[in-house]
């Protein structure tokens, strides 16, 4: 086996390790809906602390 050929076969298995990854994070993203989570996260940056607490115990 030549170099040529493990770095074509690295190549291969890194591009497959990456293209399921992505799909992961789709399927983490849109499939799971974790909408609560998402909402609780698009609102911290305009939250006190006291708010954030409050909807962190309502959801969790």
């Amino acid at each position: 086996m030549t170099l040529a050929n493990i770095s074509i076969d690295a190549s291969s298995i890194v591009t497959v390790v990456s293209f399921l990854t992505f799909l992961g994070i789709l399927a983490w993203t849109f499939i799971l809906h974790r909408d609560a989570d998402f909402a609780v996260a698009a609102r911290a940056p305009f939250a006190d602390e006291e708010d954030m607490e409050q909807q962190e115990n309502k959801h969790g």
